[in-house]
């Protein structure tokens, strides 16, 4: 399964937040098996995410959008989804009473005393989904997220990102299996041994150098066999600690 990553956010690409849900979300699915083909981090802007979400929807098996949802000026990420499927966004009756029901324990009061023509919050910009989407209410914060066919939307706030992903884990999987080794060896001694691991297996090898220690090799496949082949091969060329 081949899914691709777009996070949305103006605050990443200044730097005054780090993209901790990308990475987070790369490591689950590959744990789970899936194949991460693309990550890309793109700023608040509507046409731009429209245009990103209708071509990699095109390209990949899945596509996972981060940021972006809510109700204040910035938060576009489900117009730019809904433009994309060239969909209108409307409020799902279910999202409404989350909605109600969060904003009534934030008052502290009982759901039945909550007046909803009271309320100083637009319930259509915090909870609104395009048309028949799929919406994932928020287990951790208000605004919810959606699956609209092959494309999930999520929350920007790591917690809620997180907890929502969760919703929907059991729907990304694949056969992609992975180990790594440890190496003494500096990286720019490896360059020889891992062209002929690329020549000799059909595997993807990759060499992740250290400033804290050793240097780690990680070889993925999709047979588990082969993939142990390759990790035995390269532990016979390369100097690891538990050889010193």
């Amino acid at each position: 399964m081949d899914v691709a990553i777009v996070t949305v956010g103006d605050e990443i690409l200044a730097g005054d937040t780090r993209n901790t849900n990308a990475e987070r979300l790369a490591r689950r699915l590959n744990e789970r098996g899936a194949n991460v083909a693309r990550m890309l981090t793109i700023p608040d802007d509507r046409e731009l995410i429209a245009d990103v979400v209708a071509d990699w929807r095109e390209q990949f098996d899945a596509v996972i959008v981060g940021g972006g949802l809510g109700g204040t000026h910035d938060d576009i990420t489900m117009d730019a989804v809904g433009d994309a499927f060239g969909r209108d966004l409307g409020l799902d009756a279910d999202v409404r009473e989350d909605l109600l029901d969060r904003m009534a324990e934030y008052r502290g009061v009982d759901r039945d005393d909550l007046d909803p023509d009271s309320l100083d919050l637009d319930l259509h910009a915090w909870g609104a989904t395009p048309e028949g989407s799929r919406p994932l209410l928020n287990p951790a914060g208000l605004s919810p997220g959606c699956v609209i066919e092959n494309v999930y939307v999520l929350p920007g706030p790591p917690a809620e990102f997180e907890a929502m992903f969760e919703l929907v884990a059991e729907e990304f999987g694949g056969d992609a299996v992975s180990t790594s080794i440890e190496t003494t060896a500096p990286e720019a001694s490896l360059t020889d041994t891992l062209d002929a691991f690329r020549e000799r297996f059909d595997l993807v090898v990759g060499s992740y150098p250290s400033t804290e220690g050793n240097n780690r090799l990680k070889v993925t496949g999709t047979d588990p066999e082969r993939v142990a082949e390759g990790i035995e091969w390269l532990r016979e060329r390369v100097a690891t600690p538990d050889a010193e």
